[in-house]
């Protein structure tokens, strides 16, 4: 399993018009199929003039769900070129959506593979990407009189603050990457004079 992927920041539309066609490509994060077939079908209600609504769209953490459609389009010309930008760009939990309203001028199949992989590949850009990473999650707990200065220094040290919690004491959920583990415990430990101790929580993907 990958400890690392990327995928879009938050849901966006880009467009771009060639020869008087317009694609309007719709970017959205989705965690699993159903979801991704919601966002298709949305931008099809979003959009009831374009004349085809391809898509493209990997999901899971290895990307190993993939799916395309041209929608109409000759085949192999839109949703393929698409969904080959996202893998090329290593993005997955993704899906890409381009309406295409015809502007009267024909492309030709070369002519609309660019213009679907350019409308991804631009909209991607538009949008931004964030890496998601997986981590072993730890809690600290610490009185309040050690929170405020154990924050800041979690804050400018190599380890991820997930998560804070203030209750009858502080509580700081700390990821980190495999192989850490014994430098993080000897660090916490010099930094409370071993009072404070940080409990396994488990794995989960963190967005970076």
């Amino acid at each position: 399993m990958a400890d690392r992927y990327l995928s879009v920041a938050a849901s966006g539309l880009h467009e771009i018009e060639i020869r008087r066609s317009r694609f309007l490509c719709a970017l959205a994060p989705a965690a699993d199929e159903p979801g991704a077939r919601e966002v298709i079908a949305a931008r099809r209600r979003a959009e009831p003039s374009a004349r085809h609504h391809c898509h493209a769209f990997v999901l899971g953490s290895d990307g190993r769900t993939q799916r395309s459609s041209d929608d109409g389009e000759p085949a192999g010309t839109a949703g393929v070129p698409m969904l080959e930008v996202l893998r090329r760009r290593e993005v997955t939990d993704t899906v890409a959506v381009v309406s295409r309203h015809f502007g009267g001028v024909l492309l030709g199949a070369g002519g609309l593979i660019r213009a679907y992989g350019q409308a991804v590949s631009e909209a991607l850009d538009h949008v931004g990407l964030v890496e998601y990473r997986r981590l072993r999650l730890f809690d600290i707990e610490v009185d309040y009189t050690r929170a405020g200065r154990l924050e800041n220094d979690v804050r400018t040290s190599p380890y991820v603050l997930h998560e804070t919690r203030f209750q009858a004491a502080a509580h700081f959920e700390v990821g980190l990457l495999p192989g850490e583990e014994p430098r993080f415990t000897a660090w916490l430990a010099d930094l409370t004079g071993g009072e404070a101790v940080a409990v396994e929580l488990g794995e989960e993907w963190v967005r970076g």
